[in-house]
């Protein structure tokens, strides 16, 4: 039996018990006094169907309402082995005792929720009456009514009532662009964003609105799971999202589903599951890649990697730490657990900060012995242990009050030299704190080149020389021991043949410090042990 017209589904809603699932609406009483009768035998059938964890509801609805038709509310209905997966994952953290959908079309989450977590009270948010009646009618068909509740509202002027335990946010938010969104969400986005601290974007999607809403009704200990596409990892629009999982909405993991599964069967489309626990602050992040609906279940119980918080806060994008999101080798990590690997710092005109064009002389606390040519490490051969062959880098203190009076008068001959030559006015320059203090970094244990025609080279800084951007810094995020930093950086000699940066015509090799971090090295413990 075939559901073909909107029609046949309000039938099948009414006859189903949609009007016994909690308050009904005054829309949703309308639709359903223009429902024709259905037969009592397909009822029956449908019935059954449902209770063996089908929807031919919302199947029928999808059908009916082309992708177009539905594109300006967003319904897109999320596969049974997703919403499985997403709630089961759910109910082996705690029983909660209140689900909320933000979007429930056709009941899907609330459905399985329902028959896993045995005691929850079940609510769902909808905006479309017809949707909103096929999940009343899926929660009463399922013996879930006297628990259920289905509100037809807008998700983002959602109230919830106080309770004792715990509220499971969990669904499929609505994927609406911005430009079918109003102003005057727009300007509640930006405005609630920005009581707590954030920014927002007025290009940001429906499902951004979403996330932003979901932390509003959080207490600290509810918890949750949202699918989404998966944009919000790297476009500027998506920072709202990304400081929110970091942030308030206590983020815990990302697991990312190639289209190849299907997440929205409307579209070709990357998916990105969020789990969180509102108010925690862990440590690091879980990350995972699915390609398949077989993966759902091993992605959410175990596997991926875990990224330290910190490095998704300093990265803009974050789709590149799931290139590797898989188990490393068992004693290994990768180097940004370990350490921060910073870029040196840009001058903006070498020929003004790197000491030797300008002839008068000039105090030896603002000359710094500075790696500026990557030849300088790769002739280190493993060991920077004499900075006396170095150049120097003039870097002035920003508030030059800190300089001795004669340092100041030798100083200000200088930056009037350094001013005909228009220092002053350069982009770097002009967007540093002082335009005369660039600002180089302290020393590094390890440098490392940063682009060349060959792997890069690991060196230890034993001379404590600064470095500029032709090279990177590698710092211990936790103090390692002398030894634990020499093995290091042996090891990342050893393996930088095949580490993976960018390559480019010629044979050009670049490292960005984000992919550098991707490289893996030993644990800790062994890098403590002699010979490691």
């Amino acid at each position: 039996m075939a559901l073909t017209t909107e029609d046949e589904l309000l039938a099948y809603a009414a006859a189903l018990g949609a009007s016994d699932v909690g308050e009904i609406s005054g829309p949703e009483v309308e639709l359903l006094r223009t429902a024709p009768r259905a037969p009592a035998a397909d009822v029956l059938a449908v019935r059954r169907r449902i209770r063996r964890g089908e929807d031919p509801l919302g199947a029928a609805f999808t059908a009916i309402r082309s992708p177009l038709q539905r594109r300006s509310s967003g319904a897109t209905y999320t596969p049974q082995a997703i919403v499985a997966a997403m709630v089961h994952w759910a109910a082996t953290h705690i029983e909660p005792e209140r689900v909320v959908d933000p979007g429930v079309g056709s009941g899907r989450f609330l459905l399985e929720a329902g028959r896993v977590l045995p005691s929850a009270k079940l609510l769902g948010v909808e905006i479309d009456p017809l949707a909103a009646l096929l999940a009343r009618a899926n929660l009463a068909a399922s013996g879930f009514a006297n628990r259920a509740q289905i509100l037809l509202a807008d998700y983002r002027s959602l109230t919830l009532s106080p309770i004792e335990g715990r509220t499971l946010f969990i669904g499929n938010p609505p994927y609406v662009r911005h430009h079918l969104i109003n102003a005057t969400w727009k300007d509640w986005l930006v405005r609630e964003a920005r009581k707590i601290g954030l920014t927002a974007s007025q290009l940001a999607g429906l499902h951004v609105h979403f996330f932003l809403a979901t932390q509003l009704l959080g207490r600290d200990g509810d918890f949750g799971a949202l699918i989404t596409a998966s944009e919000w990892l790297d476009v500027n629009y998506g920072r709202l999202v990304r400081e929110l999982f970091l942030g308030g909405l206590g983020g815990d993991g990302i697991i990312v589903v190639e289209p190849t599964a299907r997440p929205f069967p409307d579209a070709a489309t990357t998916a990105a599951i969020a789990t969180f626990e509102v108010g925690s602050r862990p440590s690091s992040i879980r990350l995972h890649k699915v390609e398949g609906p077989e993966d759902f279940d091993g992605a959410f119980q175990s596997g991926g990697v875990r990224v330290r918080r910190e490095r998704l806060a300093a990265a803009t994008r974050w789709t590149h730490f799931f290139r590797t999101a898989r188990p490393a080798p068992e004693g290994f990590v990768e180097l940004g657990e370990l350490c921060r690997v910073h870029r040196g710092q840009v001058t903006g005109a070498n020929k003004v900060w790197i000491a030797g064009a300008y002839k008068e002389p000039l105090p030896s606390s603002v000359l710094f012995p500075t790696v500026t040519k990557a030849r300088e490490l790769f002739r280190a051969n493993g060991i920077l242990a004499d900075a006396t062959q170095l150049r120097r880098v003039i870097d002035l203190p920003v508030n030059l009050d800190e300089l001795e009076n004669d340092e100041q008068s030798a100083v200000e001959r200088f930056l009037a030299w350094a001013r005909s030559l228009g220092a002053h006015e350069g982009y770097i320059a002009r967007h540093r704190r002082a335009w005369y203090s660039v600002g180089l970094r302290e020393p590094p244990p390890i440098m490392a080149t940063y682009m060349a025609r060959r792997p890069p080279a690991f060196v230890q800084n034993q001379a404590s020389a600064r470095y500029i951007n032709i090279a990177h810094g590698i710092y211990p995020r936790e103090p390692l021991s002398a030894l634990a930093l020499r093995n290091l950086a042996l090891h990342l000699a050893r393996v930088a043949s095949d580490a993976r940066g960018r390559t480019y015509a010629g044979g050009l090799m670049k490292f960005e410090p984000r992919e550098m971090e991707r490289m893996l090295v030993p644990m800790p413990q062994q890098l403590e042990v002699a010979g490691a």
